[in-house]
């Protein structure tokens, strides 16, 4: 299971990185499966150099495939004017419009208010509408407030975290548990 902790993040470090990369680690734990983390901040320059797919180089070709090849992607961006981050969309004007068909996905934000929240269903669900993902009913938001040195620490978003990993959980195949014990257990050997 390849799940791609995603950060629209522009600066480093990063509340929002913060945040996904917390709620792919529960997932991990949860589910299994392999975590990748992308934070834009690094691959953004990366991306710019194209402004179409078949513009990109290899460096640009990999970040696209990592977000194609994704079983799960936890997804998050800074609310910026409203919106999310320029250098996630520009990702996402690179992905091939079926590549996330099926796909789970889980969405997140970080803002300075309340009402930046809302972000996450009127920009961020209707993208990945438009590419037949299947996002989680549970979207996580977070505020400055709630994060101690880019830690979160409200248990209210904690719980948010646990209960869309909980819904991802429902809609994703088991794995094989002996697919995940060590290699030496498996093949019966002694540790």
């Amino acid at each position: 299971m390849n799940i791609l902790a995603l950060s629209g993040n522009v600066k480093t470090p990063s509340r929002t990185a913060s945040l996904v990369n917390l709620a792919a680690d529960r997932l991990r734990r949860r589910i299994g499966g392999h975590v990748q983390s992308i934070e834009l901040v690094d691959a953004a320059p990366v991306l710019f150099r194209a402004l179409r797919a078949d513009q990109l180089d290899v460096e640009g070709k990999v970040i696209v495939a990592a977000v194609e090849g994704a079983d799960i992607i936890i997804v998050g961006s800074p609310v910026y004017r409203a919106s999310f981050s320029g250098a996630l969309k520009h990702l996402f004007d690179l992905v091939d419009y079926r590549a996330l068909t099926g796909k789970r996905v889980v969405l997140a934000a970080t803002g300075g208010t309340p009402l930046h929240g809302l972000m996450l269903e009127h920009q961020l669900r209707p993208l990945f509408g438009f590419f037949n993902a299947m996002t989680v009913p549970t979207a996580i938001y977070a505020l400055e407030a709630d994060f101690t040195d880019h830690e979160l620490r409200n248990p209210a978003v904690l719980e948010r975290i646990d209960r869309a990993i909980d819904e991802v959980a429902a809609i994703t195949p088991a794995l094989d548990t002996g697919a995940l014990a060590a290699p030496e257990k498996r093949s019966g050997l002694a540790a």
